[in-house]
């Protein structure tokens, strides 16, 4: 696992600030009638006025400052002026903000206006599949403890976990070594070390866990079409316990 020197740690903390207060941002322009590529354009200044960059722009060739995923959709979605939202959508929004050279990286799942019960649950479960893991985050642990608890929490609860998208180590490059899985047996991955820093991203669906990618080469869409919601944040692991840093 990665383990960044204290210097270092100091530029991934506030690169995670920055990123927080980017989804706190985006949080209040999400309303019925707004396109996602307008969230993009305004969840992009903010950023850059804040001092960071959106460092999703430009990865791998992804062509927007967040990624927007909206009801069906994993992962990954592409802002568009077609996508608009609508009452009882919900949508995923996953950023990563870099400052000075270190990452920040988190995801929420908001509801738009008034949504169902059962999407409000889906939102809430999947946020508490984050907090089920971390319970389990500590030095000399196996990090399967973590992949472990979140599977049994929504799979508890009635939803299902996707296999094929995993949280990461970050730092200097938004993922990094280990892999971070949400499902396995205790025993599985590296032991946990101190000063790590993880991407912790329950992704969770209310059908069946599969999951398809769509022609643009990068949405991930559930295949019955049922929702599915993330929530994700980047914490640092410390002897004592964990720090979540973009909350």
């Amino acid at each position: 696992m990665n383990n960044l020197s204290p210097a270092e740690l100091v530029l991934v903390k506030k690169a995670c600030e920055l990123t927080r207060d980017a989804l706190n941002y985006c949080e209040k322009q999400i309303v019925p009638g707004i396109t996602t590529k307008q969230l993009d354009n305004l969840v992009e200044k903010y950023i850059i006025d804040s001092g960071g960059y959106p460092a999703c722009k430009g990865y791998e060739g992804f062509p927007a400052s967040i990624c927007t995923s909206v009801n069906d959709m994993v992962v990954h979605g592409i802002p568009s002026d077609n996508v608009v939202l609508q009452e009882g959508d919900i949508i995923s929004v996953d950023l990563v903000v870099r400052y000075k050279g270190f990452h920040g990286d988190a995801a929420r799942t908001f509801p738009v206006g008034k949504v169902s019960e059962d999407k409000l649950r889906l939102i809430e479960v999947t946020k508490q599949c984050f907090f089920e893991g971390i319970k389990k985050l500590k030095v000399g642990h196996r990090l399967g403890e973590l992949s472990h608890a979140i599977q049994e929490y929504a799979e508890k609860n009635g939803f299902s976990v996707v296999r094929e998208l995993v949280g990461h180590g970050i730092g200097k490059s938004m993922h990094e070594p280990p892999n971070v899985p949400n499902y396995g047996k205790v025993t599985d991955g590296p032991l946990v070390t101190e000063n790590a820093v993880i991407a912790v991203e329950p992704m969770i669906n209310m059908g069946k866990k599969e999951v398809w990618l769509i022609e643009d080469g990068w949405g991930v869409v559930t295949r019955d079409g049922k929702c599915s919601a993330h929530y994700e944040n980047t914490v640092h692991i410390t002897k004592d316990g964990i720090e979540i840093w973009t909350m």
